[in-house]
């Protein structure tokens, strides 16, 4: 392919994102910063939408009499989708565009959370939160993240990715006290009146700052020399549906992408599937209120951030298998001692400061390690499947989390057993060759 392909130019209105360009320009700044700030932004926004779920366990229990087990149940299925939604989402954004594949799913998150407004029923929470926040969030996650850092960015990559995930999990994270606090003080509906409307401000962003490739302004890649046309088109839905097929079919042959998906399915075990998800009614065990355990929450989320963009900019110089040992060695051990704190303020923070550091550390060498094994064009697919095994286990742990709670009356057990997995994932990682050489060298279907 010799010219840009005409269909693929975003069709943004000119004036606002042109404006922008020349002013980038000017500065001597790339635009693809501009697209990672929207990606930011917008990664925050519906991040958020999907961490919200913390603070409404006890609420819905008290309104409606459902079980923990039972909400838990509708939140793994939001779990599940969530991360089946990757390796489409990654096909949707290379046929439709990123732009309008994003602006969809702000809208399919939004008519989520209102129509939860009027439910009354455990179906119906199973339907609105499960399946359509599920599916909606899907197409704004980690893959989302991959997918611009991978078309926008040939040097800092790493960097850019570690930026991406920080918003991703801090997302879910910061916004818990002041939902907690609007839930305490107003009902949960108001709580997500806020989230819809930090929803809105995120589609408005999208609709003015996002391009689908760095060709659409005329740029390469960041770090690079030439102009990247973007790759044909795919028609066809049979097609757009086969393509991340095709990539899994190839993926697992490979040890590097086995070795990858098992160790997220640990990573997502022990992170949003049990701490973000059960916390605060963990904490309210020990007689912790919502509002201190979203708060203790937050704080982790904070160090998260500081965490995972320190993870992105070494994931740019040092071994990315040793980082991933690490990090989830790390991670083990401070799991590993929950239990024994005493759940005091003093204990807490020392482990929110320490687990904080490494939420989600792990994700830009794994990006990096994905995209050194499989290729920069098919990383978005590959990298989608690899997260549906982070979103597996997370939905695993909501959901044995949620269970052991409701017959055994604790969250201990569940506490032990994701600590106690992320020790083998240290060891898994390290068993992954040095070299770089790609994995796959077959073109995309």
């Amino acid at each position: 392919m010799s010219t840009i392909d005409e269909t693929r130019i975003d069709e943004t209105p000119a004036a606002p994102a042109s404006g922008l360009k020349r002013l980038l320009d000017r500065l001597g700044i790339h635009y693809g910063w501009a697209v990672a700030a929207a990606t930011f932004l917008t990664m925050l926004s519906t991040a958020g939408a999907m961490g919200s779920a913390g603070v409404l366990i006890e609420p819905l229990q008290a309104e409606f009499g459902w079980t923990n087990a039972e909400i838990s149940s509708a939140l793994a299925v939001r779990l599940v989708l969530f991360g089946l939604m990757g390796p489409f989402a990654a096909a949707l954004m290379n046929r439709f565009g990123v732009r309008q594949v994003v602006l969809t799913a702000i809208v399919t998150i939004s008519a989520g959370l209102l129509g939860s407004f009027f439910m009354t029923q455990i179906w119906q929470l199973m339907i609105l939160w499960g399946v359509i926040v599920g599916l909606g969030t899907g197409m704004t996650a980690l893959v989302l993240g991959a997918t611009v850092a991978t078309r926008w960015f040939s040097k800092r990559r790493g960097l850019v990715v570690g930026m991406m995930t920080a918003s991703n999990a801090t997302g879910q994270l910061v916004f818990l006290p002041l939902l907690a606090n609007l839930t305490t003080s107003l009902g949960w509906r108001p709580a997500l009146t806020f989230v819809l409307i930090v929803l809105g401000l995120a589609f408005v962003l999208v609709l003015l700052l996002m391009k689908n490739y760095p060709a659409d302004v005329g740029l390469p890649p960041y770090g690079e020399a030439a102009i990247v046309p973007p790759p044909a088109e795919q028609h066809g839905l049979g097609v757009l549906l086969m393509a991340p097929i095709v990539a899994l079919r190839d993926a697992v042959r490979t040890q590097t992408f086995w070795v990858l998906f098992l160790t997220f399915f640990i990573c997502g075990l022990s992170t949003n599937g049990l701490i973000q998800t059960h916390w605060v009614s963990l904490c309210g065990d020990f007689g912790i209120v919502p509002v201190g355990a979203a708060s203790m929450l937050a704080v982790i989320g904070i160090f998260d951030f500081i965490g995972t963009i320190t993870s992105g900019w070494l994931s740019d110089r040092y071994d990315n298998r040793w980082l991933l040992f690490w990090f989830y060695g790390l991670r083990g051990l401070s799991l590993l001692y929950l239990p024994f704190s005493n759940f005091s303020i003093v204990s807490l923070s020392v482990f929110a400061v320490f687990y904080g550091l490494d939420w989600v550390a792990t994700v830009p060498p794994t990006v990096k390690l994905a995209a050194e094994r499989f290729g920069r064009d098919r990383v978005p697919l590959i990298f989608g499947w690899i997260f549906t095994g982070h979103q597996l286990g997370a939905a695993t742990a909501a959901f044995t989390a949620g269970t052991t709670r409701t017959e055994f009356g604790t969250y201990l057990p569940a506490l032990f057993g994701a600590g106690a997995f992320c020790m083998i994932a240290s060891l898994l990682v390290i068993s992954l060759s040095r070299s770089p050489k790609p994995a796959i060298v077959a073109a995309p279907a």
